[in-house]
């Protein structure tokens, strides 16, 4: 069978990981880290976990050589972090909080959990190698939420709304109802899930909706900007900007920075025109200035919060 590689990662993406930064420090006494989301438990007795490497990684024969090794599990504020240990060269540990475990592998401060494990064995994957790690010590901390891939984006975990308790589930009509955190949510879940299918009558996926209109809005920007932006990891962005890029909607400059192309130009005035007239027929119901005073409100929550889009 032959497999499109783009597709078939597309495909994968529909299964929700969380995020890891595997670390080790080589013999001369340098830490090296890299981003990993194949991550898994094999065996509770002995504790077992695994996780896979690219063999085109210039740390792998460090990590094959390493005795020790930490994984350490991201936090859903740690996005930055992820991408930092996605990319190449740079000074990936610079400004991180770091302690050192087993071996001297580093332990990122401040992450959901983190397991020091001593190298158990090391199986050929493909184009990966698998390795095993016995798990020597572990901790994790009570607060906050994992970062979490999914559908070719960061992500973060809510419980189902199925597994609400009772009292919990029924007071939808009442307080919980009137939440703001639990209105956002709704709203954007049943908006995300009515206009993103519509994208498909222009051959667009969201996350190339999302790439497109924001070049339309900001103009050429920097990879990593843009992965930022639009919430993808470095590596996931790279496949829909080489979708992108074989449909000729948009093109590097000789600054390295994503810019739309003629065409890539025209389809994004076609995409902000289809948003647009979607949300005009979705809040067609609410007079101009409730209009008006729902995304005044909103924008004055994020900038409190201090978020960016």
């Amino acid at each position: 069978m032959s497999i499109d590689k783009r597709d078939f990662r597309r495909a994968l993406g529909k299964f929700a990981t969380g995020i890891t930064v595997v670390t080790t420090r080589s013999s001369e006494g340098e830490h090296f880290g890299v981003t990993a989301s194949s991550f898994n438990t094999v065996s509770m007795d002995p504790p077992l976990i695994l996780w896979s490497l690219d063999k085109g990684a210039h740390s792998l024969a460090t990590y094959r050589d390493a005795e020790y090794f930490v994984v350490n599990v991201l936090g859903n504020d740690q996005v930055d972090i992820s991408n930092r240990f996605a990319s190449r060269g740079e000074d990936k540990f610079a400004g991180i909080a770091i302690e050192e475990g087993l071996g001297g592998a580093a332990k990122v401060r401040d992450s959901a959990a983190y397991f020091e494990c001593k190298t158990w064995n090391i199986y050929e994957g493909g184009d990966h190698l698998i390795i095993v790690g016995e798990v020597m010590n572990y901790g994790c901390r009570d607060e906050g939420s994992s970062l979490v891939f999914h559908n070719g984006r960061y992500a973060v975990p809510e419980p189902h709304p199925m597994m609400l308790p009772v009292n919990e589930h029924s007071a939808l009509d009442g307080r919980l109802g009137k939440h703001l955190l639990y209105l956002m949510r709704q709203a954007l879940a049943a908006y995300r899930s009515d206009f993103y299918p519509r994208l498909s009558s222009l051959e667009v996926n969201d996350k190339e909706w999302r790439i497109m209109t924001l070049l339309a809005d900001r103009g050429a920007l920097e990879v990593d900007v843009l992965a930022r932006s639009v919430a993808q990891p470095l590596k996931d962005i790279g496949d829909t900007l080489s979708g992108l890029q074989d449909r000729n909607l948009i093109y590097l400059d000789s600054d390295r920075r994503v810019m739309l192309s003629e065409e890539g130009q025209v389809l994004a005035l076609r995409l902000l025109a289809m948003a647009d007239d979607y949300e005009k027929r979705l809040l067609e119901s609410l007079e101009t200035e409730e209009v008006k005073a729902l995304k005044s409100g909103l924008s004055r929550v994020v900038e409190r919060l201090g978020a960016s889009v």
